[in-house]
């Protein structure tokens, strides 16, 4: 629940001004997204018949980067918030955060023991040194991007923050289904990230998006997973992680 709240809060209230554009009028644009990963008995394969149907494609974040002024501008700084990603359980709560950029990202540390929270990765780079717990760090997200967080102490701990500019973001559901609410009309470029998704296809299915002022349906975009999540990442030194059992945290 708190990361479908995180979603819809990128939309901001609809009763605020910006510019002379009341942010939350404008178009419904729906899209479904499908994520395929590749089944085979030939280790490797990748065969059109391979393919099968993802048993989620929840977690896709999409987005429209408004093209030229179009008459309007970015989320104002004044709708910014503050997000939480929670360390208990040697795990972050929520997985995935969707912020705008500029807003700030407290980490608490909720577990009976230190942790490490980095990000060397893409996006915005920080490391948070050793912190106890009870107490809490935080980092703004100033610059756009895709930051990969992990604990320089626990492997098992990862997740991801994505900050972007514009307000018109959501992230899918389950079965796939995207909204974006309160589009103005104007020229825009769909993006779509997934953590499972490399990089050059999921720069294939970006297209060009134009929106008249009636609501659109972008019909259908299949992605095919190609990586395993948070697969092989080491700690902040660029090493490898030692036995967790030998360290004292």
């Amino acid at each position: 629940m708190l990361l479908r709240l995180t979603a819809r809060s990128l939309l901001f209230a609809a009763c605020c001004l910006s510019g002379g554009v009341m942010w939350g009028q404008g178009a419904t644009v729906s899209l479904q997204v499908q994520l395929e990963r590749v089944h085979s008995t030939e280790p490797g394969a990748k065969s059109p018949q391979d393919k099968r149907p993802s048993t989620s494609s929840a977690d896709v974040v999409v987005w429209l980067s408004p093209e030229g002024s179009n008459g309007i501008a970015t989320a104002p700084p004044g709708l910014q918030q503050s997000y939480r990603m929670v360390q208990k359980d040697k795990q972050f709560t929520p997985h995935l955060l969707v912020v705008p950029t500029g807003s700030s990202v407290e980490f608490p540390n909720q577990d009976p023991f230190f942790h490490n929270v980095f990000s060397l990765f893409n996006g915005k780079r920080f490391d948070l040194g050793l912190y106890e717990a009870g107490s809490h760090r935080s980092v703004r997200f100033d610059r756009e991007g895709v930051s990969y967080i992990f604990c320089n102490i626990h492997p098992q701990m990862g997740s991801v923050i994505v900050s972007l500019r514009t307000p018109y973001v959501a992230i899918s559901t389950a079965d796939g289904k995207v909204t974006l609410r309160g589009v103005p009309p104007g020229s825009y470029r769909l993006h779509l990230w997934a953590e499972e998704v490399s990089g050059s296809l999921l720069q294939k299915a970006e297209r060009d998006v134009r929106i008249q002022g009636d609501d659109l349906q972008l019909g259908e975009v299949r992605l095919l997973v190609t990586k395993v999540a948070m697969a092989g990442h080491k700690n902040k030194f660029g090493d490898d992680y030692k036995n967790e059992s030998a360290t004292p945290y």
